[in-house]
């Protein structure tokens, strides 16, 4: 059993920074796939990204590229996801979620264990 937990995320201002942090244990770390997903009130979950078994990122969102920068750092277990310039649009319940194939999909079935999920609330 995998146990996934986001933390780092708050209210900023637009035009802001964050780092969320997933710190997952349960499980040999460097053969896991990690993903992060957010969910916008009203609207479905989506992929922003993920980072396979062996360092390579997928991004999902286009609209994101430059701004959202997915990283592992397998000594620490830990899975990150940098936000710049936020923008209100990006308020979401942010998930992370993690796979044991070792590889990434933009599908949320995909994924079979998942975090609480992170709050992000960005005020104009």
């Amino acid at each position: 059993q995998v146990q996934v937990m986001e933390s780092g995320g708050g209210a900023v201002q637009a035009g802001g920074s964050l780092r969320l942090s997933c710190k997952a244990s349960g499980a040999d770390f460097d053969g896991l796939a990690l993903g992060w997903f957010r969910q916008a009130p009203g609207k479905e979950r989506a992929a922003i990204g993920c980072v396979s078994r062996f360092g390579a990122v997928r991004n999902y969102g286009d609209s994101d590229l430059g701004r959202l920068t997915i990283s592992r750092d397998n000594a620490k277990t830990t899975l990150y996801l940098q936000m710049n310039s936020l923008q209100s649009e990006d308020t979401a319940m942010y998930y992370c979620a993690v796979t044991t194939s070792g590889a990434c999909s933009d599908a949320a079935a995909w994924y079979k264990y998942w975090g609480q999920g992170t709050q992000v609330t960005v005020s104009s």
